[in-house]
């Protein structure tokens, strides 16, 4: 398990996401977080002896609605690590004036920390 006190942020990555026509925030949310993993691929899984399950993964969104977002979903959904979720009061809701219709806009913040690896390396 990691420790919040000495990780290292070794990957954040930013997305955005929407739903133009159902006002649903958790699919805007959902669909930031695969914008921001999306552009990402840790090869040091395949190449080191680390074991994912000591990555923590902390994920922040930004929705105008945060009690909408069901966070331990969101956190199941993420493919390594030890993830988390926190909504807070953010992204944006646009309003079609002709239709009524409302656009919600989720931001997220993804980001991986490892323990401290230091100490488990030498000199060659």
């Amino acid at each position: 398990m990691t420790n919040k006190a000495t990780d290292h942020r070794f990957i954040i990555e930013m997305g955005m996401g929407n739903d133009q026509y159902g006002m649903d925030y958790q699919k805007a949310a959902a669909r930031a977080i695969e914008s921001a993993i999306r552009r990402s691929a840790i090869p040091m899984y395949s190449t080191t002896a680390l074991d994912p399950s000591q990555m923590r993964v902390q994920v922040t969104i930004g929705v105008q609605d945060p009690d909408k977002i069901d966070t331990d979903a969101l956190a199941a959904c993420l493919p390594r690590g030890n993830a988390t979720v926190t909504a807070t009061f953010g992204g944006h809701n646009v309003v079609n004036p002709d239709t009524g219709d409302t656009i919600v806009i989720a931001t997220a913040a993804v980001e991986a920390f490892l323990p401290d690896q230091s100490g488990n390396y030498t000199a060659g």
